[in-house]
């Protein structure tokens, strides 16, 4: 079975559509709509950076020769996915390609691969960690400032979006389905037998991905993950801090 991946756009494309029209029938909405651009780009940008600099490391110098190892957004943006990200809370960038074969021998091409694709969720883990620190530092020690400052009372929300947007997209990408990163993670834990079995049925993987997120499936199932590690980084990030959010 084939499904042509226009299809898929052409429908993710309505999706996006019918989100933005329910943001222009409400001017709050659409105003913090467009304080989480900042969040998608830092996102996206360091996921991608983060693949291709780990590729590079590794022996691989495909990401360098196609000018992917660079913090520049419009490197690693790809419309649909940045599209999808702002209206629908899960999206994607540019893949960075790259060639297994050109990684050193320190290990197998399998785990090599595994490595690269975990560095772009981790990238966006350890984003959403150093901005819980700090919007909890500013709302510690510029908490009347917050209150009369017309900057701090944009960046604020900038922040606290950007925070949920990296811990959406670092949980999202894990999933173990192609072609997100997950699918290599998980790979070289697999036995020889299911390995094989899972490589020989990508295609039928990626078409259960497909409808999983037609049809709003996936965001049912990860998005109280999200929720979960979100809040819990808020909270965690207060009782260090000492404030109350």
């Amino acid at each position: 079975m084939y499904i042509d991946k226009r299809a898929i756009y052409f429908i993710m494309a309505i999706m996006a559509i019918s989100g933005f029209a329910s943001y222009i029938s409400n001017p709050s909405a659409l105003i913090n709509l467009l304080l989480t651009i900042p969040g998608v780009l830092i996102a996206i940008t360091f996921h991608e950076f983060a693949h291709a600099f780990a590729a590079d490391k590794l022996g691989d110098d495909t990401p360098r020769s196609q000018g992917r190892l660079t913090l520049n957004p419009l490197a690693h943006l790809d419309p649909i996915g940045s599209i999808m990200l702002l209206f629908a809370g899960f999206g994607w960038g540019k893949p960075v390609e790259v060639n297994p074969r050109n990684y050193d021998r320190r290990m197998s091409m399998d785990k090599a691969d595994a490595i690269v694709s975990i560095a772009g969720p981790l990238m966006n883990f350890v984003l959403s960690i150093i901005l819980t620190i700090i919007y909890c530092a500013i709302y510690k020690f510029s908490y009347n400032a917050i209150e009369t400052s017309q900057v701090l009372q944009i960046v604020m929300p900038m922040i606290f979006y950007a925070i949920s947007i990296n811990v959406g997209l670092g949980l999202f990408n894990l999933i173990p389905l192609p072609p997100l990163d997950g699918s290599k993670v998980i790979k070289p834990l697999l036995p020889f037998n299911a390995r094989e079995w899972f490589e020989s049925n990508q295609q039928t993987f990626e078409i259960i991905f497909a409808v999983l997120w037609i049809f709003g499936i996936l965001g049912e199932i990860i998005s109280p993950l999200i929720s979960i590690v979100f809040n819990g980084l808020i909270k965690l990030g207060a009782l260090i801090f000492g404030i109350t959010l």
